[in-house]
């Protein structure tokens, strides 16, 4: 694989639903159990930081998934990581929340980021694991072509005030 791929796991969700825990099976994703096993050099996926772009591909180790419930994370444990990102505006494809905006399960995130970050192969592949993965891709389309040919986050965030 092009990027590594590590998901942090707080076991809250259902390990039969898990959609990190079936990325794991098929060896395509390091699950962690310790926030400080996520490497410094990681991209990690985080709603209240800025948000990702082709820029930071250069930047990064791997992608880190925060697979967990943010009701419960203290998002001030993350300061370390200068990587943090959130993805723009996309909707989910998943079963539990098809068509929700900013509702994605953490393989859609992930894929996200890896479209962004020039790595589509990687995205389809991983997202080929679930009968309705390949469906996020066709139903972002538009947007995640227009974000990876997008030059920085601040034209990631004029491209998102679009579809918003």
């Amino acid at each position: 694989m092009s990027i590594p791929l590590i998901a942090y796991r707080d076991n809250s969700c259902d390990p039969k639903k898990c959609t990190m825990k079936k990325l794991e099976r098929f060896g395509l994703m390091k699950i962690v159990g310790n926030i400080r096993q996520i490497p410094k050099s990681s991209l990690v996926l985080d709603p209240t930081a800025n948000v990702i772009s082709p820029a930071d591909r250069g930047r990064i180790s791997s992608i880190t998934a925060l697979d967990c419930s943010w009701e419960v994370l203290d998002t001030a444990n993350l300061t370390p990581w200068k990587g943090r990102r959130a993805l723009p505006f996309l909707v989910a494809a998943n079963p539990v929340n098809f068509g929700k905006p900013f509702t994605l399960t953490s393989v859609e995130a992930i894929a996200a980021s890896l479209v962004i970050l020039g790595e589509r192969p990687q995205a389809e592949l991983i997202l080929s694991k679930f009968n309705w993965g390949m469906h996020f891709l066709e139903l972002n389309a538009e947007p995640l072509s227009e974000y990876a040919a997008a030059k920085n986050s601040e034209e990631v965030l004029k491209i998102q005030s679009e579809y918003m």
